[in-house]
């Protein structure tokens, strides 16, 4: 049956919660909320990709979801190389939609589509559709699920407030100043697409709007319960494209190839921008450290609260920053890094290498004599360098092949990587692999909840693996229902 809200059609299809009365849904999802949820992107706003839970060692395909296409990126890989700068192997810094990234909270999975622009709700034991929601334009970010709402964004420009339930709109906010629509990806979109997925910390939902700073590119802050506007601050140099991330006190908006900017999450002022030498849409809060990445060439950057506080970087595409150690996820490889001994050797090295350069282009310019003079210290600092750079290598814990390079989370004592044409865990202790998945196309999508594990391809499917013995697992086939639940 269909609903009809505000000008929307809201598919319902008939489930055991659709009979519940509004006195019985609160306890229900109460009673959902005990297990562990991945509501948002990454987990939580922090994009930790972590989570306590441990998955059953006997995984096998419960169900899989298929889109009628695969998802058409806002972005193209980049060129071959880069001849300007002479680098090959350019890395894609703008790696956020190539896949419907999920939420899943309680017995229900929740993604947006930028295949036929719609939100989903499915049953997460069965993969059965539930709800779908409809919007004008591509969803390209997970929603965020909190409180029984599901917050999402469009390329059509609006941040929707759907109940959680059973998808009925709640509100829906416009931050750009007009409705203006043009050309983008063979789509008509808003000049202020909502490209940063939609946080919500306590009562507040924060977002970005727009792509094209010469239309200037707006952060916002609504009433998670109203959709009210409470700030906007407009940004005129950069993008906002990439997930939104939150801390304590600040907001952190992914720009696209660029370094992400931070800004005050209470009222919205600009802070500065992050430091360091690469950029893209991959980020991960650690506290209030930051890591980026993956730049041209795959490399992340950690920086810290202040301007100035670029604390290391790393060879690589992505980490998990857990306890005292940071793993560390390569095209190639796995490796466990002592957190905080390799950042304060790098801010050692860094600075032994920072006074050797000045002393080199003081000897180019001094005379015969303090040029001779300089050579001893000069030999000295190279010493020191080499010495930190082997003490930084001691750091790793330990280090393994990994053939997955397109994502990485943590599960309880595991880390799971996603590659192509396979899933693979690794023990976080040591390195030694657990278990392997096989499932069709690039995994960039990963996420656990309730004892499942969620993988998104790129080629337009969802794939959820449970426990054999907890519960009966249906194999897939190739037969795509209607629903795209693949039985």
């Amino acid at each position: 049956m269909f609903h009809w809200q505000s000008g929307r059609r809201i598919l319902a299809l008939p489930s055991p919660q659709a009979a519940l009365t509004g006195l019985l849904l609160v306890p229900w999802l109460a009673m959902l909320s005990s297990a562990e949820d991945w509501p948002t992107y990454g987990h939580d706003h922090a994009r930790s990709s972590t989570s306590s839970e441990n998955l059953p060692a006997d995984l096998a395909e419960a169900w899989a979801y298929q889109a009628p296409s695969p998802p058409v990126p806002a972005w193209d890989e980049p060129a071959i190389w880069d001849g300007w700068a002479k680098i090959h192997g350019l890395k894609n810094r703008q790696v956020f939609d190539k896949v419907m990234h999920v939420a899943a909270v309680g017995d229900a999975v929740f993604f947006g589509s930028s295949v036929d622009d719609k939100v989903y709700c499915l049953d997460a034991a069965t993969g059965r559709t539930r709800w779908v929601f409809y919007t004008e334009g591509p969803v390209r970010l997970a929603p965020s699920v909190v409180d029984g709402r599901v917050y999402v964004g469009s390329d059509d420009g609006n941040v929707y407030c759907l109940q959680a339930d059973r998808g009925a709109l709640i509100w829906q906010h416009r931050p750009g100043p007009s409705d203006r629509r043009v050309p983008g990806n063979g789509r008509v979109i808003s000049l202020w697409a909502i490209r940063t997925g939609v946080v919500v910390v306590g009562d507040v939902a924060y977002c970005g709007a727009g792509v094209i700073p010469s239309e200037t590119v707006y952060l916002c802050a609504i009433s998670a319960g109203t959709g009210a506007e409470l700030w906007k601050t407009p940004m005129r140099d950069l993008p906002a494209q990439g997930y939104l991330l939150a801390s304590a006190t600040r907001l952190y908006v992914t720009t696209g190839r660029d370094r992400p900017v931070v800004f005050d999450r209470a009222t919205g002022q600009r802070l500065f921008q992050a430091t360091g030498s690469t950029g893209g849409s991959y980020a991960l809060l650690t506290g209030d450290a930051l890591l980026y990445g993956p730049g041209k060439t795959g490399e992340v950057s950690l920086s810290g609260p202040a301007p100035e506080d670029h604390l290391a970087s790393f060879a690589g595409n992505h980490m998990i920053a857990s306890g005292p150690t940071f793993y560390l996820h390569t095209d190639t490889s796995l490796s466990a890094l002592d957190r905080a001994e390799y950042v304060r050797l790098y801010g050692a090295r860094r600075a032994a290498a920072n006074e050797r350069d000045e002393l080199q282009a003081r000897r180019k310019q001094a005379a015969a004599e303090e040029a001779e003079q300089l050579a001893q210290p000069l030999a000295q600092l190279t010493d020191q360098i080499d010495a930190l750079t082997e003490a930084m290598r001691r750091c790793v814990a330990w280090e393994v092949p990994c053939d997955g390079r397109w994502s990485l989370i943590q599960s309880g004592t595991a880390l799971v990587a996603g590659g192509t044409g396979k899933i693979v865990a690794f023990n976080t202790a040591d390195g030694t692999q657990l278990w392997q998945l096989e499932v069709p196309g690039n995994v960039y999508g990963l996420a656990v909840a309730a004892g499942r594990l969620y993988a998104s391809t790129d080629r337009g499917a969802i794939h959820c693996f449970a426990g054999a013995r907890g519960q009966p697992a249906r194999r897939a086939s190739k037969t795509r229902q209607s629903e795209g639940v693949l039985r």
